[in-house]
């Protein structure tokens, strides 16, 4: 049975498994007969040019985990940002566990998808924010039809979180293949500040394929740090949308650090919905082997005075392929817009492959923006000065391409982070780079 098929049949055994009893019942039942007809995508579309899920398709997944799996914190710990001190909301297969958490509803919510749609005290916020940004493409549909379990972050009125909040998610290979389907919702209220970190990481060489949605609202003057590290093994898949909605004044950021898996899709989309509103995005892929990235973003600038920036980097070796494909659109009543766009790639040979596609779409006529992208390899000359330094080839090429990408880096808030980020490049170089930034 194909992948498309077993889904929908699976999908009544799905319903009498969780409370239809919810403010999305009727959600998830559109939201089906919409996968039922758009199917997966195909390289025959557009924003999928350049990008082929057959391989990751026909492996024969397990839809829902047959028992719950428990790891250990000792086995897991150096996939946590553990220097500092955060709360935490880890899966495991695709279920809660309670014992590797830390969650809190002291004054804030940290807690679980699954609570917010059955209890009634989170129903108003579920009416008002669940898949009210999320797109009606077929993976996003999938995701919701299938929505039970994921984080649920809601941050009140003024409130600034004193630690960050880290979202993991491990697969522990029980299963010969696996999919997994988290819904994430974070509401970020008027005034509020949240960082937040997020992580898939499968612990056996088995099969996963991770088809994962998430919903942010900042609202006025909120400030929201998102940072994805994507360091996974080359059996495991990741597709990820992010849908983020901004109102006035406020500042979201999101990094991505791209380094592991077998498949990769980022599906990174902002939405403006106010004046004097921020957004950054940027990102670092660094992949060999047959590892596959593709990044596809969106920049939606509705109203006047507002910014964007994106600044991408990626460094790619052995027959590994990567795609950057970013948009900017300007509406008319957009006036005084900001937005900046780069993207650039370093090819260490001929064997693999970039694919970039950076595209503006403007129709206001005060506005200053800017796109590009460059594909190359490291230069020449640089190399030749660092070696007639004495630093011996392997390391003149590594402190190259660390310096190509170490910029992207500038942005992060949270020290530690910029550290573990700092020492996966410089692994995934083959070189010491002998300092932190």
């Amino acid at each position: 049975m194909e992948l498309k098929d077993k889904l929908i049949s699976s999908f009544l055994a799905f319903e009498n498994q969780v409370n239809v009893d919810t403010p999305i019942h009727d959600i998830r039942s559109e939201a089906i007969k919409a996968f039922e007809t758009q199917g997966f995508p195909t390289k025959k579309q557009e924003a999928w040019k350049y990008t082929s899920l057959n391989t990751v398709l026909k492996e024969d997944y397990s839809l829902f985990p047959k028992e719950e799996n428990a790891i250990e914190y000792k086995d897991v710990k150096r996939f946590f940002i553990h220097d500092i001190d955060s709360y935490k909301i880890v899966f495991v297969d695709g279920k809660y566990s309670s014992h590797l958490s830390e969650t809190t509803h002291d004054g804030i919510d940290v807690c679980l998808m699954s609570a917010a749609l059955n209890k009634p005290k989170y129903r108003i916020v579920i009416e008002n924010y669940f898949n009210k940004i999320a797109t009606e493409d077929s993976l996003s549909s999938l995701n919701t039809a299938f929505s039970s379990e994921g984080a649920y972050i809601h941050i009140t009125k003024g409130k600034l979180v004193e630690k960050p909040i880290q979202v993991i998610h491990f697969t522990t290979g029980h299963e010969d293949a696996l999919m997994l389907q988290p819904r994430n919702l974070i509401v970020v209220d008027e005034n509020a500040h949240v960082q937040i970190i997020e992580r898939h990481q499968s612990l056996t060489e088995n099969a996963v394929l991770t088809n994962s949605v998430t919903e942010i609202f900042a609202n006025k003057r909120a400030i929201v740090d998102y940072y994805k590290i994507q360091n996974d093994n080359q059996y495991a898949s990741l597709i990820d949308h992010t849908f983020i909605n901004q109102k006035r004044e406020s500042h979201v950021s999101v990094h991505t650090f791209s380094f592991g898996g077998k498949l990769v899709r980022n599906n990174l989309n902002f939405f403006q919905n106010g004046e004097r509103i921020d957004s950054t995005m940027k990102g670092i892929t660094i992949i060999g082997d047959k590892q596959h990235v593709d990044h596809n973003t969106l920049v939606h600038h509705i109203e006047p005075n507002c910014e964007s920036h994106q600044d991408y980097k990626g460094i790619f070796e052995d027959k590994s392929t990567g795609v950057f494909n970013g948009k900017v659109v300007v509406e008319k009543e957009a006036q005084k817009t900001n937005a900046f766009q780069a993207n650039n790639n370093i090819l260490l040979n001929d064997k693999a492959t970039i694919n970039t596609k950076p595209q503006l779409e403007i129709f206001a006529d005060d506005v200053k923006c800017s796109h590009g992208c460059t594909i190359g390899q490291l230069d020449e000359s640089a190399m030749f000065y660092l070696r007639s330094r004495g630093i011996p080839e392997k390391e003149a090429k590594g402190l190259l391409m660390f310096a190509f990408a170490s910029n992207v880096l500038d942005s992060v808030k949270i020290p530690e982070i910029k550290q573990r980020i700092t020492k996966i490049i410089a692994n995934k170089l083959g070189v010491n780079i002998g300092f932190d930034l």
